[in-house]
């Protein structure tokens, strides 16, 4: 069997968590909108309509909604990581990209939107190097 590849995509996740450093900011919860896009290899077992073979998406939502409405974060960056982080723990995946906006963040501006990205093989070429050194 050829290798194959699916894509999950979970649009505008709208949660509230404390995020930033100013004292407003730390004191009253905030918008933020949260995209994840996971790519993951599929086995002959999703293909065959087997439910222990798949990425269940569900549980990736549920982790992240708990770690963002618990939490606290000072930056932007920091929040997206977790979410990243969580996105991609699956063995299966592959590439994972995360972009969180929070909404009316500046003055004239609809949002400001953070993104990072996951790719397997960078980041296993990333630890190779580690322990190499």
């Amino acid at each position: 069997m050829t290798t194959q590849f699916a894509t999950i995509n979970i649009r505008n996740l709208r949660l509230r968590t404390y995020i930033g450093f100013n004292t407003e900011e730390m004191e009253k919860q905030q918008d933020v909108v949260i995209n994840i896009q996971i790519r993951y290899q599929i086995t002959d077992a999703v293909l065959q309509d087997r439910v222990e073979g798949a990425l269940n998406y569900k549980t990736v939502t549920k982790k992240v909604i708990t770690h963002v409405e618990q939490g606290r974060f000072l930056l932007l960056e920091k929040l997206v990581a977790d979410i990243l982080a969580i996105s991609s723990e699956h063995p299966d995946v592959r590439q994972a990209e995360v972009t969180v906006d929070k909404p009316h963040a500046l003055r004239f501006a609809d949002s400001v939107s953070l993104t990072l990205e996951y790719n397997a093989d960078k980041a296993a070429n990333r630890h190779y190097l580690e322990i190499a050194s």
